[in-house]
């Protein structure tokens, strides 16, 4: 437990003006209003909600401008909001069968069942600066229209905008039917904990880790997918499916006893298709792992799926080998709320506790230097013997 430090009550409130007027920046540049952040910056909204549990574009937003951008501490001041909520119910699981696609790829099949829709992504852009962004028009002006697809454009591809349909079957339908795919059975006999309201416990079932890397920091989650990618698991990863869109959010009022659709929901999931050589139970097939977060979170949601496989390498009965595959090593550092405060309390003062080290210290080499000269004159006398005897 740590002490607030007494006094300096006057440098702390001209610490908080300073850190407004860093905040504002230049007064002759308009000020960037939040719901600028909300609509130009939707990336970095999606990742504050993911990692902060809770869907409020808006909420994100400010909480992305009172941090001057710095994402964690946006991340912080979410989840510190999302405490002071009431729970009102459980919504029932999201069906992401049925989802209103932005964007849906496969990197295992070229030709799938409701087609590929390459929609908005970065990975066939050129990495260069954009000069032009710099001397664009007034935010204020309408951006122009985008040019009307030729009524011949074929579906899924880049010009066109086809309506989705409802139901758009899985890639991994196509492995799981000729039983070269693992189904897991999901478990009646168990209640999925809340990780939002109870500590990480270890052992952690295969839920509890997903709720944890689901919020996980993404930059951890990304080089731990990437060590696992370089032989540290026993990983070799294709991309089954990707898929971005909105997905209908479904409550049980106890009033009413039925399902009622209380609105939307941006998500990102991704199924990752991974080789098994099969045990002493299973035969050889293909395992899965799964990833799903708030938003266009493309990136989080690979990395959190090739985490969630090489975390299930004891149900697999696979060897652990890498720190990947450890659970406790991986969600005990993925929270980077938990991460950050831990690093940066160590800027607060420890000054009794450095006095105490220092004496410490002190007395170590104080008994250090007394214990010298006996030590050389043991040596010193030892050599001397060792010339009379030759």
């Amino acid at each position: 437990m740590y002490v607030a430090v007494k006094g300096g009550a006057a440098a702390i409130e001209s610490s908080w003006r300073l850190l407004e007027q860093q905040r504002r920046g230049d007064t002759d540049i308009a000020a960037l209003s939040v719901a600028q952040i909300r609509a130009q910056l939707s990336l970095a909204v999606d990742r504050v909600m993911s990692e902060g549990s809770l869907y409020d574009p808006e909420l994100a937003a400010l909480a992305i401008k009172q941090a001057s951008g710095d994402l964690l501490e946006a991340v912080f001041l979410l989840r510190a909001y999302r405490t002071t909520l009431p729970r009102l119910g459980y919504a029932l699981p999201l069906d992401t069968a049925r989802i209103t696609l932005l964007r849906r790829i496969s990197a295992t099949f070229k030709e799938v069942p409701g087609g590929q829709l390459l929609g908005p992504t970065y990975d066939y852009t050129q990495r260069l600066l954009d000069f032009a962004l710099l001397a664009e028009q007034d935010s204020s002006e309408p951006a122009p229209a985008a040019p009307e697809a030729p009524a011949d454009s074929a579906p899924g591809s880049a010009a066109a905008t086809p309506e989705p349909a409802a139901v758009v079957p899985r890639v991994n339908d196509l492995l799981a039917r000729e039983g070269l795919l693992e189904t897991p059975q999901p478990r009646d006999d168990a209640t999925t904990g809340d990780l939002t309201r109870e500590p990480l416990m270890f052992p952690a079932d295969r839920a509890l880790r997903l709720q944890a890397l689901a919020r996980g920091d993404e930059g951890w989650l990304l080089g731990m997918g990437y060590s696992t990618q370089r032989g540290y698991a026993n990983s070799h990863p294709f991309a089954g499916e990707i898929r971005r869109g909105f997905v209908s959010v479904e409550l049980v009022p106890d009033e009413l006893g039925f399902a009622i659709d209380i609105g939307d929901l941006e998500v990102t999931e991704c199924q990752m298709v991974n080789q098994f050589s099969g045990s002493r139970e299973l035969p050889p097939q293909f395992t899965q792992g799964y990833g799903l977060a708030f938003g266009g979170s493309e990136r989080k949601t690979m990395a959190m799926a090739l985490v969630d496989r090489a975390l299930r390498a004891d149900e697999l009965g696979e060897p652990r080998i890498a720190p990947a595959q450890d659970p406790e090593f991986v969600l005990s550092h993925a929270d980077n709320v938990e991460a950050s405060g831990f690093v940066q309390h160590l800027k607060l003062p420890h000054y009794v506790d450095f006095q105490a080290e220092l004496e410490l210290v002190r007395k170590l080499r104080a008994s250090h230097a007394q214990a010298a000269p006996a030590a050389a004159g043991g040596a010193s006398s030892f050599r001397h013997d060792q010339q009379e005897a030759a």
